[in-house]
């Protein structure tokens, strides 16, 4: 019997769990806008959402409401539920927009008078119905009675000996007293059963008459019961097609809620598919691990081809991927850092994982691939996964046969990720654009598969070594060895030699672009502080501006009263330092700016559209406005990194600068800004080959001479440096 999808892809347990959040069981498909429902989880996401009471299967009920059927109190009491939860919701006020959704939903008058006649425990609520609470008290008063009346008789002398214990015994619905043979002389009762030692359990006479009482009061009770559920059907059958209606609201509801809460139990986050055919995932956990190491990796090429060692985790890789994909089509929430992952939107989901041989069928391992692969020449847009792609006949032979079939399929817009131990398929379509190869990568020194992997690679099988890990003995490893040939041997050096290289690049790429980062950061740290204390600057002038007017129209107003020449001068006296520094402030010399620059305008990047005169058009975060261009002050230029684009080959490109200078002025510069100043004009010198360049620091007080001596001497790529003669305050560093 063949596995479902979820099934291959390890996701039963994911699924379960899943599920036990629902109210019913469904599938896990939601119908409908997937941006929509996407909309509403997040909305959602943002408050607690009371669990839904369990609910069954409404649709029998409701068939029976349009035939007009009488439908139980308790099968009643379940739409009476639902309407109570969705009250229950409009009363939280759910943020938009699915308080509007829950807010549409108009429950009739006649349909919402039905819940209040039902307590919270599903019965009929006797306050609405006066006879019901008669009924309810009579009952209570008959029981007393009935207990009263036995209790009495396990006391009684005459009984006594008859007796097997004073205790009262429920027997097929009824409390009973347990006596021995030749009761009948002393007590006239009714056998209701025989007890496993060989005594009776006896209904006494003096309570049969209780019982009948109780009987005629359930009879009345259930002849009231009957009543209301036919009043009730009567009415719910006017309103079947809001039923039906509220029951898929419900159900749609119920698909959100799980969501949101499954996501909350375990930090899970959503990812919503977009309309590309790119897969990026970043630290992506598939469900099945419990200590899993997260994957990090990009699909954006056609045909994926993961090799390398065994036991390694390349089916993990495969299963992930397309479990990723999975949950990301039915919106199901896992672990990852969304803000970074892409997943493309496949039509289909192929997993081509089993082994397809089968006796009772009379069908070869390989013969079943074929007929798997057959099938996929019916299909478009589908992301296949293929597990060991070779298996089940000759390897070279069938990497020639699957080079082309890939080639073929691809055309009808289809993505593969293959995992292979053979390098052959590898090997042959290694140059090809359209395809990426991940290789799973191994500790040497531990001997044990670090579960992490390496695009742009060919990975090494390592299969003496898991041999020899898992118990082989070393002899017969070595021997293998010996047979495997020591041309081959040498093949595999050198490929895993290139995957290490690679992977160490990769490392320090990376580490380069951490420490870019930080300065960028520390950059716009102080941009922002400057431009703080400009505003507070701003502030501060237009204060005490405000402060000098309020003062000379005080003082004007007192020379108006009573002249006073001195007074009159020193007022003058003060117009004109005021004006001074007006002229002072106009005579700013205004930035060297031109249309299509970029700037900074108090704390935001900025692009100028226009000039006229003293002012500029800029764009700011897509809005536009006009400035004054003295508040303008161009963007500081940010070194570009390009990541090198790893080729069949294993060789990297690194990008240079434009421009590259043989020295660089220190001068006047703070010690933390000379160390990152130097360090990227060393960066930059190296990146263009330059061996020698000239680092002006001055003489003064000797604190950048001993700043540049120091950052030399730690840095790595300096071999020497020197002094230039003549104490000229300048240092020379041979790289």
């Amino acid at each position: 019997m063949s596995r479902t999808l979820p099934e291959k892809l390890d996701l039963g347990d994911y699924l379960q769990s899943f599920s036990s959040f629902l109210a019913r069981p469904k599938p896990v498909a939601m119908e409908g806008d997937i941006h929509q429902h996407y909309r509403f989880l997040r909305a959602l996401g943002t408050v607690e959402i009371p669990e839904p009471p369990k609910m069954p299967e409404l649709e029998d009920r409701l068939m029976r409401l349009s035939k007009q059927a009488v439908l139980g109190l308790e099968e009643i009491f379940d739409f009476v539920r639902m309407l109570r939860y969705i009250n229950r919701l409009r009363a939280l006020g759910l943020p938009e927009p699915a308080g509007s959704w829950i807010a549409e939903i108009d429950v009739p008058d006649e349909v919402a008078e039905i819940g209040s006649y039902f307590t919270d425990e599903g019965e009929l609520n006797p306050e609405r119905e006066p006879e019901l609470l008669d009924i309810s008290e009579a009952l209570r008063r008959n029981r007393e009675a009935i207990r009263e009346t036995l209790y009495s008789m396990t006391r009684s002398e005459r009984l006594r000996d008859y007796l097997v214990d004073q205790q009262l015994h429920l027997q097929n619905g009824e409390e009973t007293l347990l006596v021995r043979g030749g009761f009948s002389s002393v007590l006239k009762a009714t056998v209701v059963g025989r007890s496993a030692g060989g005594f009776f359990y006896v209904l006494p006479e003096k309570v049969r008459s209780l019982k009948e009482r109780e009987s005629e009061l359930l009879s009345r009770r259930e002849a009231i019961h009957w009543r209301y559920a036919r009043e009730f059907s009567a009415v719910l059958h006017r309103w079947e097609r809001f039923l039906r209606y509220l029951d898929r609201q419900f159900d749609r509801f119920d698909h959100y809620q799980a969501r949101v809460r499954f996501a909350r139990s375990r930090d899970y986050e959503f990812v919503l598919p977009d309309k590309g055919r790119e897969v990026i995932l970043r630290e992506f956990a598939h469900p099945a691990l419990e200590n899993p190491v997260p994957i990090s990796i990009d699909v954006g090429k056609p045909i994926v081809l993961v090799t390398g060692v065994n036991a390694g985790g390349k089916t993990m890789l495969l299963k992930s991927i397309l479990s990723a994909v999975w949950m990301s089509k039915y919106l199901l929430p896992f672990r990852c850092k969304a803000s970074e992952t892409r997943i493309g939107h496949y039509k289909r989901i192929e997993a081509i994982i089993d082994d397809p041989q089968s006796v009772k069928n009379d069908i070869s391992t390989f013969a079943g691939r074929m007929l798997e692969f057959s099938r996929l020449f019916r299909e478009r847009d589908a992301l296949v996964g293929i597990d060991e792609i070779e298996l089940g006949t000759d390897a070279d032979e069938a990497a020639s046969l699957f080079r082309v079939l890939l080639e073929e399929l691809r055309k009808r817009e289809m993505t593969f990720v293959v995992t292979t131990h053979h390098k052959r398929l590898a090997s042959l379509m290694a140059g090809e654009e359209e395809v990426e190869l991940v290789a799973a990568l191994y500790d040497e020194e531990r001997r044990r598969p670090t579960y992490t992997f390496l695009q742009g690679s060919i990975g090494k099988s390592y299969a003496f070594e898991t041999a020899e890990r898992y118990g082989i003995p070393r002899n017969i490893v070595e021997r293998a060895r010996e047979y495997f040939g020591e041309d081959k041997e040498r093949l595999n050096e050198l490929i895993e030699q290139s995957t290490r290289l690679e992977a160490e690049m990769r490392r320090k790429i990376e580490e380069l672009e951490r420490s870019t980062e930080e300065l960028r950061r520390k950059e716009r740290a102080l941009s922002e502080a400057e431009e703080k204390m400009r505003e507070e600057q701003r502030k501060v002038l237009a204060t005490l501006e405000n402060r000098y007017n309020a003062a000379t129209k005080r003082a004007l107003a007192a020379l108006k009263k009573a002249e006073n020449a001195e007074a009159r001068q020193l007022l003058n006296e003060a117009h004109r330092h005021k004006s001074r520094a007006r002229v002072k402030e106009k005579e700013t010399p205004l930035p060297q700016l031109k249309v299509g620059d970029r700037v900074k305008y108090r704390s935001h990047s900025a692009e100028i559209l226009s000039m006229k005169e003293k002012e500029a058009m800029i764009s700011v975060d897509g809005m536009k406005m006009r400035v004054p261009l003295k508040e303008l002050r161009p963007a500081p230029l940010t070194p570009k990194i390009k990541k090198p684009k790893a080729k069949s080959g294993g060789s990297v490109r690194v990008e240079k600068s434009d421009r590259a200078t043989l020295h660089i002025k220190l001068l006047g510069m703070r010690a933390e800004e000379a160390e990152e100043a130097l360090d990227a004009f060393l960066s930059n010198a190296l990146l263009h080959g330059i061996g020698e360049v000239e680092i002006i620091h001055g003489t003064g007080t000797g604190v950048l001479a001993r700043v540049v001596s120091e950052y030399l001497k730690r840095h790595p790529r300096v071999k020497n440096f020197y002094r230039m003669p003549g104490n000229m305050g300048a240092t020379i560093a041979e790289l």
